[in-house]
């Protein structure tokens, strides 16, 4: 696995458990660190317009020093020496859940994609919710018979296809375990523990199920639960 520091997340900060940990990666109070938060992955969900506020309401309240919005759509239009200043400045990136088809493709448009490793190796702490803790593993969950078939990305557990032109299935691979967010929540009916078994049966890593009040505290590989609800470990013999 990558050196570095993550905090891989069903639901974002969801419980003081896990606000501690973020704490603990960042080796200071929240109050003194800075952070930009990327919502772009849910703008590919139905209605993922309105619920971008409510997405990024949710970080803004963890009380930062400064927090910023990077949205990955505007950065090819932009001069690199505009932003990246920006991105190199700060403690930590928040990615935001939501299609992680178009968030992977974005994050490759954007630059971003080559980015992140280097600025995670040298100790800037990436922060994952849900579609944005996946995009750092070794690969993302989707139906590769349908792929075969149709031409696009589709995971049928969590019935979530790509974007017409905007997907991509690539991730970053920093981590050699999958993650299955949502664990048993009641607007993802399909993320049930079963359904979790059958998609680590058919990977080739082992995999992390994780409810919203779960995450994953990795620090140069190393790999610790922080949970005050419900996770299940598929290992891989």
């Amino acid at each position: 696995m990558a050196q570095g520091k993550l905090l891989l997340t069903s639901s974002g900060i969801t419980n003081d458990h896990i606000q501690s940990a973020l704490a603990d990666l960042l080796g200071k109070p929240i109050s003194e660190a800075s952070a930009l938060f990327v919502p772009t992955a849910i703008y590919a969900y139905p209605q993922g317009i309105q619920h971008a506020w409510q997405l990024m309401k949710g970080p803004g309240e963890l009380g930062w020093k400064a927090l910023g919005v990077l949205e990955l759509t505007a950065l090819p239009s932009l001069p690199q020496e505009l932003w990246l200043p920006q991105i190199e400045a700060v403690d930590a990136i928040f990615v935001g859940g939501g299609n992680k088809f178009y968030l992977s493709y974005w994050m490759q448009q954007s630059g971003l994609f080559g980015i992140l490793p280097r600025l995670i190796a040298q100790g800037k702490l990436y922060i994952g919710a849900s579609a944005g803790s996946m995009l750092v593993t070794p690969g993302l969950n989707f139906n590769r018979d349908q792929l075969q078939n149709t031409g696009v990305y589709f995971d049928d557990e969590f019935d979530e296809s790509m974007p017409s032109h905007a997907g991509s299935a690539e991730t970053l691979g920093l981590v050699n375990f999958g993650i299955r967010p949502h664990l048993e929540a009641g607007y993802f009916p399909q993320a049930t523990v079963e359904a979790a078994e059958k998609w680590a049966a058919k990977a080739e890593y082992p995999l992390y199920a994780l409810d919203d009040q779960s995450a994953l505290k990795v620090v140069d590989g190393n790999v610790a639960v922080v949970s005050q609800g419900k996770w299940k470990f598929f290992g891989k013999p």
